[in-house]
């Protein structure tokens, strides 16, 4: 199969930005929802997240995590858990919660 000149540069440009293609994304910053029950939310991942670090959820709710465990983290959600379901991601803030 030929490519037409446009079609080659085109190719050639976007080899060029996916080679290129740099990302600041932290894994260890992110979780992701394994359960939601009763305002508790057990989330896997968030490494190196200490305890009363707050945590915002991406449908932009906060919350406080409280349970560190080997396996996943306890957060108890600041308001309602309804716009939280299973499979939502989570990034830590790096801001402990004073009270």
């Amino acid at each position: 199969m030929e490519f037409s000149p446009g079609a080659l540069e085109l190719t050639t440009f976007l080899e060029g930005r996916i080679t290129n293609f740099k990302t600041t994304l932290k894994v260890d910053k992110m979780g992701q929802v394994l359960s939601v029950e009763d305002g508790i939310i057990r989330v896997y991942g968030l490494k190196e997240i200490q305890a009363g670090e707050m945590v915002e959820f991406s449908s932009g709710v906060k919350g406080i995590a409280l349970n560190l465990e080997n396996e996943n983290v306890g957060i108890v959600v600041f308001g309602s858990d309804t716009a939280i379901k299973e499979g939502d991601l989570v990034k830590r803030t790096g801001s402990i919660v004073d009270v």
